[in-house]
């Protein structure tokens, strides 16, 4: 009988900077991607109806017979040539600005572009500042680099530059400031017009990178946004983009424009981490996305979401207890709740998913340990039938704490 081996602790050997990392949380958030027996509002997943899987099933045998030399093959790392001009024209259509051929790369979604940004740029104790709350997934990208983040508050009008403003006169010296201006993750906020100049003045004042985030610009319900920061200060922004949330999020891909230089070390990064964005996937967004379908699947797309932002918005006002509030988005996927004082958002979401309903606690936003009474509800994959009834579930939780204070 072959005696027992002794188990090994690897967690004994884990680099150093891994170590208040985390993870769990999106973890915890992709495992109910294809969850069915549970209302979830947890992930900020496109819905699959606005994915076009008869074009994209055309497209790609079209592709694998005619173009597959090029695109079953490795690609360049910083993007297949057509692909990257076909982007760089569609940021000059939407934008008003045209990256030159080494200010702009494809990347494996917007995540990439932040990790390459952090490996590029980032020292241990570099200081990133960052909205509180924020985008989990930049948070982890900083800290994987051994990033100092500071938290800047929001309101109403986005990021409280007033206060970075303040912070910078006192001394602090960020190397980026991370944003995302346009239905901001998990607010679902935008900053205001007058705040993006305040903001680019405030970064080639200090010198400063700023980091924008557009992964959900498309997606407003009515009126435009005001001008990107990219657009604004293409010498002192970087801006990084998906196409998850508006093709399909299987493909990964995104783009990162910015200053030549920056752009040239985020190539020498990825060179050294993935190597290049998938070919096959990108030859499939650029011809999707000459064909013109891809701004009708847009349109499309702001409807449904917009739907779902009313259906939530009217089942909050049903179903919540005295004293919570919540974000009224004007686009994207995402409203956040502030529960009444004395209830711990973490401590009920198991009782959450007792009631099969699911929600992101508000504690992984931020940087530091706020959070405690918020929720991320994200309504985009939630069907409408189930909107209702999935909130009266997480009312019924909410209650259940307060009662139990």
């Amino acid at each position: 009988m072959t005696a027992a081996l002794e188990q090994h602790d690897w967690s004994t050997s884990l680099a150093q900077r891994t170590r208040a990392l985390g993870g769990g949380e999106i973890t915890a958030i992709l495992a109910l991607a294809g969850a069915t027996d549970v209302i979830t509002f947890s992930g900020g997943f496109p819905d699959p109806a606005t994915f076009p899987t008869e074009v994209l099933a055309q497209i790609a045998a079209r592709l694998i017979t005619g173009d597959a030399a090029v695109c079953l093959q490795y690609a360049a790392t910083e993007g297949i040539a057509g692909v990257r001009d076909y982007v760089a024209g569609r940021l000059d259509s939407l934008e008003g600005a045209r990256p030159a051929a080494g200010e702009l790369m494809i990347t494996s979604g917007g995540i990439d572009c932040m990790e390459l940004l952090a490996k590029s740029y980032l020292d241990p104790g570099d200081v990133v500042v960052v909205e509180a709350p924020t985008y989990l997934g930049a948070i982890m990208a900083f800290r994987g680099y051994e990033a100092d983040l500071r938290g800047v508050p929001m309101d109403d009008d986005g990021m409280r530059v007033d206060v970075l403003a303040g912070l910078l006169a006192g001394g602090l010296r960020p190397k980026i400031v991370y944003t995302i201006p346009d239905y901001q993750n998990p607010t679902g906020l935008s900053m205001s017009a007058g705040r993006r100049a305040e903001l680019v003045g405030l970064a080639r004042r200090y010198g400063f990178l700023i980091c924008e985030d557009v992964a959900y610009r498309e997606l407003g319900f009515s009126s435009p946004q005001p001008a990107s920061l990219w657009s604004l200060a293409p010498d002192a922004v970087l801006q990084a983009g998906t196409f998850s949330k508006i093709f399909f999020p299987g493909v990964r891909l995104g783009w990162a424009a910015g200053p030549e230089q920056v752009i040239g070390r985020l190539v020498v990064a990825k060179q050294n981490s993935d190597q290049c964005s998938g070919a096959l996937g990108q030859r499939m967004l650029e011809e999707y996305g000459r064909s013109g379908q891809l701004e009708q699947q847009i349109v499309a797309s702001r409807v449904l979401y917009a739907r779902r932002a009313g259906l939530v918005t009217q089942a909050l006002a049903a179903h919540m207890p005295d004293g919570a509030t919540w974000t009224t988005p004007q686009g994207g996927f995402y409203i956040w709740l502030t529960a009444p004082d004395g209830v711990d958002t973490v401590a009920l979401s198991a009782a959450a998913r007792a009631r099969r309903v699911a929600y992101v606690p508000g504690r992984p936003f931020y940087p530091g340990d706020a959070g405690a009474t918020q929720i991320r509800l994200a309504y985009s994959r939630v069907a409408d039938h189930l909107i209702d009834e999935g909130v009266r579930r997480i009312g019924e939780v909410l209650k259940t704490g307060l009662e139990g204070k």
